[in-house]
This record gives C-alpha cells, sequence and structure tokens, in this order.
C-alpha cells in the first residue's frame, strides 16, 4: 500500500523487451539508500505499483530493476515510457509511517488525459478526462491519484475534472514539466469509493 505522497524522482536508465515484447525490464535510477531495497520490494512508479527484481549502485547513483508485464503496459502510460523518462516515485508505506495522503493501491485503473492547464502564480489548474466508468467514481473534494501523486478533486463535470496543484507538489514532482494539454497520466480511484459503489450494487 501507498499514500500518493512522492519521496522521490527516479529516471529510467534502461529498457528492455523481454518475452516477445510482453515484458519489459527497466532500470530505474534514484536517490534511495540501495541497502534499504530488497528484492520483492514494491516500489510505485507513477503510481504503478513494480516488484524490486534487482537493485546496486553504480557512479554513485542507485539503481533498481523491475518488470513492466503486458497488463501494465496495455493499461497505463507504461506503454509510453523511454530512456530518460523521470518518474514519480514512492517505497511502499510502512507500519507507523505517517498517512500524508490517502490509502493507495499502486493498481492504475486506467489512464486520463489533460484536457488544459492554466498556470497561475506558482501553482497550476488542470483539466483531466477519463472514462465514464472511472468518472462515476470521482467527486468534489474527494481524492484521486494521478501518476502516483495523491490530489484533491476540485470539480467535476460528466467525465471531467479539475485538480489545483499547489506549489510544494509541482516542486518535488514530474508534475511541472510533464503535464500538459493532451498528456496522459496513470489515473487510481479511491478505493472507498470503489468499495461503496460495490456495495450499492450489491443491494
Amino acid at each position: 500500500m501507498f499514500t500518493g505522497i512522492v519521496t522521490d524522482i527516479g529516471e529510467i536508465e534502461s529498457l528492455t523487451p523481454v518475452a516477445q515484447g510482453q515484458l519489459h525490464r527497466l532500470r530505474i535510477l534514484c536517490d534511495y539508500d540501495q541497502t534499504t531495497i530488497a528484492d520483492g520490494a514494491s516500489i510505485a512508479c507513477n503510481g504503478v505499483c513494480l516488484t524490486v527484481v534487482g537493485s546496486g549502485v553504480a557512479n554513485g547513483k542507485t539503481w533498481f530493476d523491475v518488470d513492466a508485464a503486458a497488463e501494465t503496459l496495455g493499461m497505463t502510460t507504461a506503454k509510453h515510457w523511454k530512456l530518460g523518462t523521470r518518474l514519480n516515485l514512492e517505497r511502499a508505506l510502512k507500519i507507523g509511517d505517517e498517512l500524508g495522503g490517502h490509502i493507495v493501491a499502486g493498481h492504475a485503473d486506467g489512464i486520463a488525459t489533460i484536457v488544459s492547464r492554466e498556470n497561475l502564480p506558482d501553482m497550476a489548474r488542470i483539466t483531466f478526462r477519463t472514462t465514464r466508468e472511472l468518472a462515476r467514481f470521482i467527486a468534489t473534494k474527494g481524492s484521486i491519484t494521478l501518476d502516483g501523486v495523491s490530489l484533491t478533486v476540485n470539480t467535476v463535470d460528466d467525465v471531467q475534472f479539475a485538480v489545483l496543484i499547489i506549489p510544494h507538489t509541482l516542486s518535488i514532482t514530474t508534475l511541472d514539466k510533464a503535464w500538459n494539454e493532451g498528456s496522459e497520466v496513470n489515473i487510481e480511484v479511491d478505493l472507498m469509493a470503489r468499495y461503496a459503489a460495490r456495495l450499492s450494487e450489491m443491494k
């Protein structure tokens, strides 16, 4: 589990297709202490929970390897990742850690597309479009995870919704440079909203 609070920005150093292109092995550079990264650990990369299959240090920089399988490549923006792509990273939540965002599974539900971006003094208001299936789980003042970042929904209009990005979030994530009109981002709806909808359906 995660909280949607980004703790580092990684960069893809290598990307190797394997298994007839159905699996991509990624090597990601980061600033985490390599001694704290165990094989089998979970790290959210732009909101996608991936499993560490190896790690090390080279040229003073920590690296870790993860595999992105066919479903991940099909459902998320991972299919667009390439050498040099910068990723929002978050380590898995430990018991006793501060829950600064909201409960995030790291299982992206799909992709949202940026419809517009309004740059304000030190902030940005960004409007997204998603599918009707996912839009029913999005509510004003509710939580949403976009590219691994926990955000509050400001407004909802049918299948579109908007968020306001504060200066701190812009400064510690990839949002300032990577999010522009037409950009695709990974979206994970609030787990509580999903369970509430399921309970309602079962009545």
